[in-house]
């Protein structure tokens, strides 16, 4: 476990001497959109139905507009503080390449969000710019959501199922998707319907917890027979909501680090997943999340 013990707040928890948790590295490393940077470098976001604040002081993590109780039920999980990151890094840092960017990184933590949110969100992510992708999230959020306040502001909680089975492709256009409305309309049915149709029977391979429980490989290969979810998207996924550690998600980052550090320019991202996923294993992703914030706050170049 990454911190000591916990204190109750009037309106929120204090976690005592927490290791390895920087909130840059955990939420400008590219696995979350519902996130933002306040003025005083705390952060606001909204996960399962709710939106805390979250501030640093020193070696204490300070949430805010939460519960002792909501703590350990949901946000313990969600931040990974039952893990201990000091392994992780010791064993990917006696790699002296990646040494560098674990320690360039080593406050990054792996949320474990909510899988249909994320599905719906990489979705929107393919060939798509942050601020577009959190845009349209917020915009899908502020039309289907739950409305939630908090500090005299109001946030949107991402959207349950029954609720955006109802978006029409033009409704989701307007949400400032673009191509990928198509996609997520489609995406959203089948989930909704688990492949049922009409004469027809139940097919599991549309079930996102069945896919969960599958193994990495073949929750990799089942995320990509939704419309929309190529290799890259489909192991954000697991990586982010379904903890499939050794998925290596390839972005453009990712890529410039492995050709930058471990293999020659021309190789497919195909190669460049395989290599990752080899020579990292199990802790795969782990280190695709230090390469890519290395990578990207860097200016890594081919």
């Amino acid at each position: 476990m990454d911190f000591n013990y916990i204190e109750n707040l009037q309106n929120g928890v204090i976690l005592k001497d927490v290791r390895n948790f920087e909130l840059p590295h955990i939420f400008d490393c590219g696995q979350c959109f519902r996130w933002n940077r306040e003025k005083n470098g705390n952060y606001i976001g909204t996960a399962f139905g709710k939106v805390i604040e979250v501030e640093k002081k020193e070696d204490d993590v300070f949430i805010y507009n939460t519960c002792e109780k909501d703590f350990k039920e949901i946000w313990c999980e969600y931040f990974d503080l039952y893990r201990d990151y000091g392994e992780i890094k010791h064993i990917l840092g006696k790699d002296p390449i990646l040494k560098k960017a674990v320690g360039f990184g080593g406050g990054i933590r792996l949320l474990k969000q909510e899988p249909f949110e994320l599905i719906v969100s990489f979705i929107i992510s393919a060939n798509n710019r942050i601020p577009m992708i959190k845009k349209a999230i917020e915009n899908i959020s502020k039309r289907w959501g739950e409305t939630l306040e908090f500090k005299d502001r109001v946030y949107y909680a991402f959207p349950k199922l029954d609720r955006l089975k109802e978006a029409t492709l033009e409704e989701m256009e307007a949400c400032g998707t673009g191509f990928r409305a198509k996609y997520i309309v489609d995406t959203i049915s089948k989930i909704y319907n688990n492949g049922t149709k009409s004469g027809e029977s139940y097919h599991e391979e549309y079930d996102i917890d069945w896919i969960r429980m599958q193994e990495d490989e073949a929750c990799h290969k089942e995320l990509q027979k939704f419309m929309g979810i190529g290799p890259k998207v489909a192991d954000c996924i697991m990586l982010f909501s379904m903890q499939k550690y050794s998925a290596f998600p390839v972005d453009v980052w990712v890529k410039r680090a492995m050709n930058h550090f471990y293999l020659a320019p021309d190789v497919s991202l195909k190669k460049i997943r395989d290599f990752g996923v080899d020579k990292f294993g199990k802790l795969s992703g782990f280190a695709q999340q230090y390469l890519f914030y290395y990578a990207r706050e860097n200016n890594i170049k081919i």
